[in-house]
């Protein structure tokens, strides 16, 4: 019988030691601390630090002296083996969830899929796989309404520590999740035969992406269009909220960015100012809404795109009050 125990304590601790990466000392210590924190709420206050506490590697065995006198408590090894089995398996969780956090480390700047399973606040915890994460208000796309149980592609932003610990944080507004869409969409993407040089993006609204490529014969727009538009209708899907796509070939010629970045409007001209960094855009009258967009959407994320200041007005408009759009942030994407 005693061999049974040997090696069931044994073996405990060597799957914390071994399968966890814990150091079995560690362990040893922490269930000391705890077999006298036991004592201490079970048989009084005393001064513990005049205790000792001896416990067996083998058998798992415990005892309590104080100045060299055994005090051990009759049917306190039950207590102390209870004691030792809590501690174990709190080590084992710990150890558990240090590996998933370590491994969702190397996950951050990709996308996952998850199902949403509650509210709490405003915020939303996602079931990512292995682990929870959490979405943030912050992080929540405006456009979308979330559903209990209902499955989303969420970008992994990071891992932040918070009141409960280190928790990892995912989004649904980034425009890494933009990114990471394509990747998984589109082959040459994912490949590195066509580079996502910009994205700029209003959540729930409307993205604008351009997209480059080094190699001879491959059409980067027509790669991330796909056929019939197959491709990119993949990843509107997935954005939901009918959020709309514009994918526009990246130019080092900026009149021809700016052209394409304004896109659905067309037949502009376009007059810059490099010392200022700004671009005035003549657009024929019927083509304004369009070039500016719902509440200027359009232009807004066309000078976040582009870089430049941009001010809009009407071809032959007497003294015109121009929209202008400066850029709030023009850098590259990190694809």
């Amino acid at each position: 019988m005693p061999a049974i125990v040997r090696s069931e304590f044994a073996l405990a601790l060597n799957q914390v030691a071994t399968e966890r990466g814990i150091d079995p000392s560690v362990v040893v210590e922490t269930i000391k601390a705890a077999i006298l924190a036991a004592y201490r709420k079970d048989y009084g206050t005393e001064e513990l630090e005049t205790i000792i506490v001896d416990l067996n590697p083998d058998t798992g065995e415990a005892k309590l002296s104080r100045d060299g006198k055994d005090i051990t408590p009759p049917g306190f090894g039950r207590i102390a083996a209870q004691t030792a089995k809590q501690v174990i398996l709190q080590r084992i969780r710990e150890a558990e969830k240090q590996a998933v956090l370590t491994d969702y480390a190397t996950k951050i700047g990709t996308i996952a899929s998850g199902m949403v399973l509650r509210f709490d606040g405003p915020n939303v915890i996602v079931d990512i796989g292995r682990t929870q994460a959490v979405m943030p208000q912050q992080e929540q796309n405006p456009a979308e309404r979330y559903q209990l149980n209902g499955r989303l592609t969420f970008y992994i932003e990071g891992i932040r520590e918070t009141m409960r610990g280190n928790e990892i944080i995912v989004s649904r507004s980034h425009k890494g999740l933009v990114e990471g869409l394509f990747k998984r969409e589109v082959p040459e993407v994912a490949q590195g035969a066509v580079e996502l040089r910009i994205v700029a993006r209003e959540a729930g609204g409307r993205t604008k992406v351009a997209v480059y490529s080094k190699q001879s014969g491959v059409d980067p727009v027509g790669s991330c269009v796909g056929q019939k538009g197959v491709r990119v209708q993949a990843v509107i899907n997935e954005l939901g909220a009918n959020e709309k796509v514009d994918i526009i070939q990246w130019s080092e010629d900026a009149k021809q960015l700016i052209t394409a970045s304004l896109a659905p409007a067309k037949e502009l001209e376009v007059i810059l100012n490099e010392k200022k960094k700004s671009a005035e855009v003549l657009i024929p009258e019927d083509q304004l809404s369009l070039a500016i967009g719902r509440d200027g959407q359009n232009v807004r994320l066309a000078a976040k795109l582009t870089g430049w200041k941009i001010n809009i007005r009407g071809k032959g408009v007497k003294n015109p009050e121009p929209k202008e759009e400066i850029p709030k942030s023009s850098e590259p994407s990190a694809s």
